[in-house]
């Protein structure tokens, strides 16, 4: 299979170098604000995993309530299963979501739609990425978030699929992107490769600090990794804190929390994103602490978020 023409893995390394020398030299000069509009914006959100025990509309009512205009789509409880937009997802199904989200004047930043059926068949992977983009079209959403794969011998062929799929996406003004998510793209570095393997414009890295933490078990520390993803970050990044937290004598790893409240440095990490090239877009809590485990408790705690990450950005 041959990469698209507008696009070689030289031309792509070439372009994503620019990118990042470019930002070093501005960033510290661009304003960033949490408006829509403007060059050097942020656009605060949150995901929709915070409510994963609810259905999706019980989740927009929260996420409306609690101030925010940008609601990314993730887990709740459906009727279809348990990612709001999936390969498994109508068009149909997809399209009332977006109508659900524009009734309460949100937009959709990011979507995030599980896996694609690389493990059938390349071609198979390519059907079901269409359908996503499609999907995503439908709902009108500004992005898709991938997840990557953990195993090597799926590898090639999930991201020849996305690959295979960049074009499509392009021309619907969707951008696709993968995230830290373990396995093989559990790092910067890695997170790199898949992007070059991919190598077009319309794919990129959606960070998150808090993956980095956790996939390492604490030890990577995200406002160290982030320099090593310069160029990468186009569209946006979860806002996802982490913590060890001892329970019953055992420690754990913990992303259930507001955030702000764990040991990510976030206003560290932006910094060195910004410098990257990261100076605009979309910044989406995936995670809340979950209190008491009410909805009263959950919208506290989203109002908190919202609030922690206009501040970061002001």
């Amino acid at each position: 299979m041959t990469r698209p023409r507008q696009w070689t893995r030289r031309r792509f390394l070439q372009h994503s170098l620019a990118i990042g020398t470019a930002a070093s030299l501005t960033a510290s000069a661009v304003p960033a604000t949490s408006d829509d509009a403007g060059r050097g914006a942020y656009r605060v959100g949150i995901y929709t995993r915070p409510w994963d025990k609810h259905d999706y509309r019980v989740a927009l009512d929260a996420i409306a309530e609690a101030g925010f205009k940008h609601a990314g789509l993730m887990t709740t409880t459906m009727p279809w299963g348990r990612l709001v937009i999936s390969t498994d997802t109508t068009v149909e199904q997809a399209a009332e979501v977006g109508n659900e989200v524009r009734q309460r004047g949100l937009q959709i930043p990011s979507v995030y739609g599980g896996g694609i059926p690389v493990a059938k068949s390349l071609e198979d992977g390519i059907a079901g990425m269409r359908h996503l983009i499609d999907n995503c079209v439908a709902a009108g959403a500004k992005s898709l978030l991938m997840g990557g794969i953990g195993q090597d011998k799926l590898y090639e062929a999930y991201y020849k699929a996305i690959a295979a799929c960049c074009d499509y996406a392009a021309e619907r003004k969707l951008p696709i992107t993968v995230k830290p998510h373990g396995g093989l793209n559990a790092t910067g570095p890695q997170c790199r490769k898949c992007v070059e393997f991919v190598g077009h414009e319309n794919f990129s890295l959606w960070y998150d600090p808090g993956n980095i933490f956790f996939y390492s078990n604490g030890e990577l520390n995200p406002a160290d990794d982030a320099a090593t993803v310069d160029g990468l970050v186009k569209a946006g990044m979860c806002i996802k804190d982490f913590d060890l937290i001892e329970r019953d004598g055992k420690v754990t790893r913990d992303v259930a929390l507001t955030p702000g409240t764990g040991r990510v440095d976030f206003a560290k990490v932006l910094q060195r994103l910004r410098q990257g090239g990261f100076t605009s877009g979309d910044l989406v809590v995936e995670c809340l602490s979950p209190g008491d485990g009410s909805l009263a408790s959950l919208l506290a705690e989203a109002k908190k978020a919202r609030e922690f990450v206009e501040q970061l950005i002001a």
